[in-house]
C-alpha cells in the first residue's frame, strides 16, 4: 500500500543531491513576497517581511528559487514547482486545506539558469554573461561610459562597487548602509534594460515614490540581461530626509 501511495503523488525532491538545495519548515504565513522571471514562471523569493517566518528562520535568502511545496499534515503530498507559472504556484498555496499551518518548502540557491542546468544534469554549462553599461556624470564634461561583464542575476550595486564605481551621492558615500536597503541612497537610473531586472518591491517603490519609474535602489536590483544604468541621477530633495 505504501508503494501505491508513493506512485500516486510526486516524489519529493532529494535535497542531498545538490548542496544548493535546502528544505525549510516554516509557518504557512511565510512572510515572503514572490517574484518571477520575465515569462512569469520560475518563482523566487523577491523580498521577505523581517518579522515573517521565512526571514526569522535564517535559512532563506532573497533570490532563492522555489522548487517544492509540501503541507506538513497527514497524507501531505509534495508538489514540484520548478519552473511553474506564477498563477500555478499561488494556486498551490491557496488550495491548501485550512487546517494546514506548517509547510516544507524546498529552495534552490542560485539563478534560474543554474537551476535549469541542475535539473538537466548539465553542471558544466557555461554561465550566462551580461553587460552592465554604466554612464557616470551624465551630461557633464567628464561624462564617462564603462562596460562591465557580469553573470546573469548580478546585483547592480555590488557589481559597480566591486569595479570601483561609487553609487552614493554627497556624504552618503561614507554614511550609507552597505547595501542593506536601510538608507535608500544608492539610487541609479536604469536607462535601458529595465525589463531585464527584477520587479520593485513595495518598500523600494515607496522609497522612490517621488522619482521616475526607471530609478532603482541598486542594492536590491538584479540584472538578468544587458542593462544601462546612470549613476548620480537628479533626485528630489525629500530623498535626503530618509
Amino acid at each position: 500500500d505504501d508503494d501505491d501511495d508513493d506512485d500516486a503523488g510526486e516524489q519529493p525532491i532529494d535535497v542531498s543531491t545538490d548542496t544548493r538545495l535546502r528544505r525549510v519548515r516554516i509557518s504557512r504565513a511565510t512572510g515572503i513576497e514572490w517574484g518571477t522571471d520575465l515569462s512569469f514562471s520560475f518563482v523566487y523569493v523577491r523580498d521577505m517581511d523581517p518579522a515573517g517566518s521565512a526571514s526569522i528562520s535564517g535559512e532563506i535568502e532573497v533570490g532563492d528559487q522555489l522548487c517544492e511545496l509540501r503541507p506538513v499534515a497527514e497524507g501531505g503530498e509534495a508538489t514540484n514547482l520548478i519552473g511553474a507559472p506564477f498563477d500555478q504556484v499561488m494556486n498551490a498555496f491557496a488550495g491548501l486545506d485550512r487546517k494546514v499551518t506548517t509547510l516544507d518548502l524546498v529552495f534552490f540557491r542560485g539563478t534560474k539558469d543554474e537551476l535549469k542546468d541542475a535539473c538537466s544534469g548539465d553542471s558544466n554549462a557555461e554561465p550566462e554573461i551580461i553587460t552592465i553599461t554604466v554612464v557616470q556624470n551624465k551630461g557633464a564634461k567628464d561624462e564617462t561610459t564603462r562596460y562591465i561583464q557580469a553573470m546573469a542575476g548580478a546585483n547592480v550595486r555590488q557589481t559597480l562597487v566591486d569595479n570601483g564605481i561609487n553609487v552614493y551621492q554627497s556624504v552618503t558615500r561614507w554614511t550609507n548602509c552597505k547595501g542593506k536597503q536601510l538608507c535608500g541612497t544608492c539610487i541609479v537610473n536604469v536607462k535601458e534594460g529595465g525589463a531585464d531586472t527584477n520587479r520593485k518591491s513595495i518598500d523600494e517603490s515607496s522609497t522612490l515614490r517621488e522619482n521616475p519609474e526607471s530609478y532603482r535602489l541598486s542594492c536590491v536590483t538584479f540584472a538578468y540581461g544587458d542593462v544601462t544604468v546612470e549613476t548620480f541621477p537628479p533626485i528630489k530633495a525629500a530623498q535626503w530626509t530618509r
